[in-house]
């Protein structure tokens, strides 16, 4: 087991109780809540910005600052100085499950909904209302589909 999961799990539980406490306020706990889970969407959209803006350079200078042994060969630097990353066909890999994963679930909610409305007044339209809502079910199919063809690209 990972020391990070060791050292996590007090933070998790304590987090767990704040918020069940928070919630105990009503209408103005969920407010707190919300506020919360902005600043922690804000503190992570900053840090994706700097680790998309930040080079290989920077990394390395971080590892040598921290007291890491950082070993350069011959391949590795040349790879330094001048090779491309792979993250873009990564991170287009990941909007494309991500928003297509949503969008289904988004889809089968509306459609299953619908189909139950329907086959409680007609049983006999089970068959139709299924397959309205496995054509909800195949965005995230497509997106998988997309996702897995920038993978080999990558």
């Amino acid at each position: 087991m990972s020391s990070a999961w060791i050292v996590g799990l007090p933070l998790i539980i304590a987090a767990i109780v704040l918020a069940r406490v928070v919630t105990r306020r009503g209408r103005s706990g969920m407010f707190i809540l919300a506020g919360i889970g902005g600043l922690l969407m804000v503190g992570a959209v900053a840090l994706l910005v700097a680790a998309l803006t930040a080079g290989p350079a920077a990394a390395a200078g971080t590892a040598a600052a921290a007291g890491v042994k950082v070993a350069i060969g011959a391949k590795s630097a040349a790879a330094a100085s001048g090779s491309t990353s792979n993250t873009g066909p990564l991170l287009g890999a990941a909007i494309a499950v991500a928003g297509s994963t949503i969008g289904a679930g988004i889809a089968v909610a509306y459609a299953g909904a619908a189909a139950l409305a329907v086959m409680s007044e007609r049983p006999e339209l089970f068959g139709r209302a299924m397959v309205i809502v496995g054509l909800a079910e195949g965005i995230a199919i497509y997106g998988l589909i997309i996702g897995i063809i920038l993978i080999g690209k990558a």
